[in-house]
């Protein structure tokens, strides 16, 4: 236990003197304090501004003066970025108004149900026909309404009806609860994919500098092993901490200008849910640091390491692909997700996504956590004795088979 504990504190020294680790960790900070303060900014830019200018016109003709009335009645609700005025010209003048510059667009009902619309130059994005028939469905109906006996404001009325819905979720509301899962999922994913490479790294970078020949003769391999799994999974979760504390931090201090419910659902996270993602979080990290760092030891050179881990990345990938995959689709209850669940090297994404999103047993919970507790000390024992022999094989990366000799050969011995 001495020795674990000094070989954590060496390497927590060097991840934290680490310049690339501060200057990141910097850098994401900052930039979450300028993301949060934006709309401050923006505002006090907009206090010292001068009013904006005047809506564009949008002109609307029709030879039936009581119809140009009531659809610049209606268009005026609907097109709040224009200033509506009904045409006093014929259609030629409405033409010229709008080459010159003066007015917009046009609207020229032929009939309640026909209209032709004008505009100089047609953008991308113009949406205005589509409200525009929209509008003129309703305006058609109440006129329909009203040549049948119904008074102006009897059709309005019907045709206006509030439909008053309440929603009692009895469960879990995945709409409110994706955004700040998918965040946790996928800084899951970022932190165990670089720290796990990092710890395969700096395995290969001792072992290749033959410090790891006198480092194994003062030192457990367990200890070893444990110890710079251990450090390097402080590390990562101090920088997530940092990094969320931030951005809650800065939140909470523009939390007025701030008004957007996605933006307040990432922050409403239940603290419930934040002792399961420590744990998931941990075991996780655990699990596949161990696995990089054993297949670090195996390196003989440094260049071999990017080729090395990929079974392990890829495996990892695959499970945040199916997690990322059953979100989007609403599907985090699947057979596949519930056999993810119990999965060690899928488990940490796939349990805690069908905790977030859906309602998961207490006893499904319980036994995913067993299985990744055991599957991670049965990993991490194996890891170190992988460790242990790996370290002293040089030349041709050894195969798994003549590893697992040399472990047996070393158990017995």
């Amino acid at each position: 236990m001495k020795q674990f504990g000094k070989i954590l504190k060496f390497e927590l020294k060097g991840y934290l003197k680490n310049k690339v680790f501060t200057g990141v960790t910097i850098f994401l900070v900052v930039a979450i304090a300028v993301a949060m303060f934006i709309p401050n900014i923006i505002s006090a830019f907009k206090s010292g501004t001068t009013p904006s200018k005047d809506l564009p016109v949008m002109l609307v003709y029709a030879e039936d003066e009581t119809l140009s009335e009531t659809v610049k009645e209606y268009f005026t609700q609907a097109f709040t970025g224009y200033n509506v005025k009904v045409a006093d010209g014929t259609p030629d003048d409405i033409k010229s108004q709008i080459t010159s510059g003066s007015v917009e667009c046009a609207f020229v009902l032929n009939s309640p149900s026909s209209y032709t619309y004008y505009v100089n130059n047609l953008n991308m994005r113009d949406s205005n026909q589509a409200v525009a028939d929209t509008v003129l469905q309703e305006v058609y109906r109440v006129n329909a309404m009203i040549q049948n006996g119904l008074s102006p404001e009897q059709a309005k009325d019907i045709m206006s009806v509030v439909i008053e819905s309440d929603t009692m979720t009895l469960g879990v509301d995945q709409i409110k609860n994706y955004f700040y899962t998918y965040i946790m999922i996928l800084a899951l994913y970022m932190v165990i994919m670089l720290y796990g490479q990092l710890v395969a790294t700096n395995v290969a970078s001792e072992k290749s500098s033959r410090a790891m020949e006198v480092l194994i003769t003062s030192a457990k391999p367990t200890s070893m092993m444990f110890g710079k799994v251990f450090a390097s999974c402080i590390v990562g979760f101090t920088q997530l901490v940092l990094v969320f504390g931030s951005a809650l931090l800065f939140y909470n201090i523009n939390k007025a200008q701030l008004q957007n419910p996605i933006i307040a659902s990432i922050f409403d996270m239940p603290v419930s849910l934040f002792i399961y993602l420590l744990v998931f979080f941990v075991l996780g990290f655990l699990i596949y640091a161990f696995l990089y760092g054993a297949i670090g030891s195996t390196a003989s050179k440094l260049e071999d390491i990017s080729t090395m881990v990929l079974p392990v990345t890829f495996l990892f990938i695959i499970a945040f692909m199916v997690v990322m995959f059953s979100m989007v689709g609403g599907s985090v209850n699947s057979a596949l997700m519930k056999i993810c669940s119990y999965i060690p090297f899928t488990s940490p994404m796939a349990m805690f996504t069908r905790i977030c999103m859906s309602t998961v047993a207490w006893y499904e919970i319980f036994i995913s956590i067993i299985i990744l507790i055991g599957s991670t000390v049965g990993i991490g024992i194996l890891s170190a004795k992988i460790y242990r022999v790996g370290v002293l094989l040089y030349g041709t990366p050894p195969k798994f088979t003549k590893i697992m000799k040399e472990i047996l050969k070393k158990q017995y011995e």
